[in-house]
Parts: structure tokens; sequence; C-alpha cells
């Protein structure tokens, strides 16, 4: 009889060698639209709205006034609109930045969280699976976009670090699906695909992430902050922090002796130096997490997690 393990151990190799399928549906969707809504965008978010063509996308975080994140979101140039996509538990801080902010802007907000879906193809095979089930693929890089068709319905799919996210009309998700399984993808847990994360050290907000995080803290500055556009949201703390300072905590890894909860206490001698954020069960690592630590916790170093030890290492894994 199959055990979860199992079942978790072959979603991560068909990850990892095939393609895997895995609905979306629990993420936050907005969408911009106006001649004013890059502009606007470019003064409250920490990365380069304004230089994306249609087809480009980036990624880029919402600050407090004091460099705290609020979430984190890619932004992706779909050419008749900009679309907006984050975690649940970045949406509402989101939306409410918008209605805020964009009073005298000729820009308007649309709710795409219930009426579009999204689908991830992620692993090897990603890009050979949507190209069997329907022509046009987008650029190598990251969040690059393209529109086209997956078995007679439009989609917009979008290059990830691991595959491609597919974005469709809510209704036409099952028949998105359905070509995609066709075309040799199989259906995987988000389960499989949360470890496949944690092995590559992506933190995601409302895990790893929260309002007392400044972006340099978890590693982001490369993938999510411009140090030549303008002005924005928080942009003070992030400018001083990385040309004068050094962080508190830094995003690491852990090497775990045993599973353990999120939120456990790390202990460096009779110091708590951070707590355990994501976990997971690797097939290749055993059981590993993310966690901010503080900066004297470092690579190499043992820490107490509860009853298991922690080996701190950078990441990837």
């Amino acid at each position: 009889m199959s055990t979860v393990a199992d079942t978790l151990e072959a979603e991560h190799r068909t990850l990892s060698e095939g393609c895997g399928v895995v609905d979306r549906a629990g993420r936050g969707r907005l969408a911009l639209t106006g001649p004013d809504a890059k502009a606007f965008l470019q003064g409250q978010v920490t990365n380069d709205v304004e230089a994306l063509e249609p087809g480009r996308g980036c990624y880029a975080a919402l600050l407090t006034h004091k460099g705290k994140m609020l979430g984190d979101m890619r932004v992706l140039d779909a050419g008749d609109e900009l679309l907006l996509g984050c975690e649940r538990a970045a949406l509402q801080e989101l939306f409410n930045m918008i209605r805020r902010y964009k009073l005298g802007r000729d820009v308007e907000v649309h709710k795409r969280t219930l009426e579009m879906g999204e689908l991830s193809l992620i692993g090897p095979e990603a890009r050979r699976i949507a190209g069997a089930a329907g022509p046009g693929s987008p650029g190598p890089h990251e969040h690059d976009n393209v529109r086209g068709e997956i078995g007679g319905h439009p989609v917009l799919l979008v290059a990830t670090d691991v595959g491609l996210d597919v974005f469709c009309d809510a209704e036409r998700t099952e028949g998105v699906r359905g070509a995609l399984l066709a075309a040799g993808a199989m259906e995987v847990g988000e389960a499989a695909a949360e470890v496949l994360r944690v092995e590559r050290g992506r933190p995601r907000y409302g895990l790893d992430l929260d309002d007392s995080v400044i972006p340099q803290e978890a590693g982001l500055n490369e993938r999510a902050v411009s140090f030549t556009k303008g002005c924005y949201v928080g942009q003070e703390t992030v400018a001083r922090l990385h040309y004068r300072g050094k962080p508190n905590r830094h995003l690491r890894g852990l090497r775990l002796s045993a599973p353990v909860e999120a939120g456990t206490p790390l202990r460096l001698g009779e110091k708590e130096v951070g707590r355990v954020a994501s976990t997971a069960l690797s097939p290749g690592h055993g059981p590993i997490a993310l966690a901010l630590v503080r900066r004297e916790a470092s690579p190499g170093d043992t820490l107490a997690a509860g009853d298991a030890t922690a080996q701190v290492v950078d990441l990837p894994f």
C-alpha cells in the first residue's frame, strides 16, 4: 500500500525529471489598466516596473515607510494590462495600497483572484508539454510571458524558475488542465511543489516572510530591488542598509536531525537566534527548513531546534 511519503517521493521525482501540474487557485491576482498604471506602481514597489516591455515581467516587494515587507508580487506586462500575482496573505495589503494611492491617477484595478485560473507546470519537460498542448512559448527569462492557446483555450504562459505558469479564465481551468495532462503532464499536489521550493531556497510571504522583514535580510535584493529607479515607499531604509549596513538576519537553510514544527525556536548556545519557518521532508536531503537567523549563526553552525539539531547551510540546498 502506498504511503504519503511514497506519494510525495514519486511526485517530487515527477517535478525533478518530468513535468507536474499544480493548481495555484489559492494565490491572489489583480490587474491594473490605464495609461498611468506603470507610473503609479513604479512609485509604490521596489523594482523597475516602468522599464518593462510587453511580454516581460519582474518580481517586486511592497514596503512600509520603514522598509518592512507588506507583501511581494510578480508584475507581468501582458500588453493590455499589468497582471499582479501574490500570496493570498499579501493580497489585501496590495489591494488597499492601490485603492488608497491611485486617486488622481488614470489607473483602474481589477480583481482576478476568482475570475482567473492559475496552473503551474513544473519540471524540465514543462516547455515541451506546453508546446505539445498548444503553440507559443514565453522567452527564456523568469517572468517572460506570451499569450497563446492550450487545448483551444486562450492562456497567458509565464516563465518561472522551475517551468511555466499558465493563466486562463477560471471556467476554462479544467479544459486547460485536461489538455496538459493529455500532452504528458502528471497531476501533482502542492506539498511536492513546496518541497522543491524549500530545496531551492525561495521564501514565501506569510510563511518565511512577514511585516518584520527587510528584503535584504531575505536575500531578495538581487531579484526584487532596483537601485537605479526613482523613489518608492521604503526606499531610504533599503538603500541605506544596502550601501552602508549589514542586515541583522539572513535567510538560511537548515538540515535537521529530525522533523520539527514551524515556529520552533532556534538556539545558538543559550541565545535564541531565530525560528523555524517553512519545513519539508526532502527525498534527497531528509528533513530541511528555511529560517531567518541572526547573523551570528553562520553556515556550518549547529543550532538546537527543540529536541532536534539544525545545521545552518547556504541556499539553495
